[in-house]
């Protein structure tokens, strides 16, 4: 078998357009069943947990809307409708926010959506429970992209034990470093969608790296599981494979990759919140 090269991918190289501005998709839906976050905060939908006086999903929509870079904001939820209805009246009648049933699968919806009028390129997806989510990691992420069809906000685990040595990730792991992911992503062009649909078939597999890059072949898989090959080259490899740039891009912050997905989360971002905000 035939060794794959890892690719030199210049960013600035890739698409010298003027800057877009993007369409900002935020997931806030949840399991049919209800999901234990929801239950432990005694409230319907997880999205709707409230941290230091606002909600996730009230939170991480006002960081975008106050972001130069997005200019349209869509909430993609199974039940829009209970959504909008917990959110207050300035966020709720806003002009640049509307609301989208998703279906069955988070990547499917996503993939029914981008590209049209209803979100239009380029296309940021996140999620409600990045109640960390700030202008400065924003930021962070439109200044490090470099155009890529598809790019994956993520942050060093040294970078993350340095701010909070007890903070629980899920890590993955090359040659470089190990990095955890911070639900953000960039969804560029039509080129994209490959990689969206390919998202939705491994959906269940997302905290299993090593099950997603198999996906890829023997080779990409060995080279992942024996630390041969880098973040940045693992990612721009499974990209050629879909004909698409794909790349990950590393933030400096560590609240970037700290969300709300189990009581530890939401004491760890609670404290944070309130420090911050006093």
């Amino acid at each position: 078998m035939t060794p794959v090269t890892e690719p030199e991918i210049s960013p600035g190289a890739l698409h010298p357009d003027e800057k877009p501005l993007w369409t900002a998709i935020i997931l806030a839906g949840q399991r049919p069943e209800g999901d234990p976050m929801a239950a432990y905060c005694h409230v319907r939908y997880k999205a709707l947990i409230p941290i230091n006086g606002q909600t996730m999903l009230e939170r991480v929509t006002r960081a975008l809307l106050a972001c130069p870079d997005v200019c349209k904001i869509i909430i993609m939820a199974q039940s829009p409708e209970g959504l909008e209805a917990g959110l207050d009246a300035d966020l709720a009648g806003h002009d640049d926010i509307s609301f989208v049933a998703s279906g069955d699968g988070i990547a499917t919806s996503i993939h029914n959506v981008i590209g049209t009028a209803i979100a239009p390129w380029p296309v940021l997806v996140t999620t409600a429970d990045n109640a960390l989510l700030t202008g400065e990691i924003l930021d962070s992420f439109f200044t490090a992209y470099g155009g890529q069809d598809v790019a994956v906000a993520v942050v060093d685990r040294q970078t993350m034990l340095a701010a909070y040595p007890d903070a629980r990730r899920t890590w993955l792991k090359f040659r470089g470093g190990a990095y955890s992911g911070a639900n953000l992503f960039a969804l560029c062009n039509e080129a994209a969608k490959p990689a969206v649909a390919f998202w939705s078939s491994v959906e269940k597999d997302r905290k299993k790296g090593w099950k997603i890059f198999a996906r890829f072949g023997p080779w990409l898989l060995l080279r992942a599981l024996s630390r041969t090959i880098s973040f940045k080259g693992a990612m721009a490899d499974a990209g050629l494979r879909m004909t698409l740039r794909a790349e990950p891009i590393v933030l400096p912050i560590a609240e970037a990759a700290i969300d709300v997905d189990k009581p530890s989360d939401l004491e760890l971002v609670t404290g944070i919140l309130e420090r911050r905000e006093g």
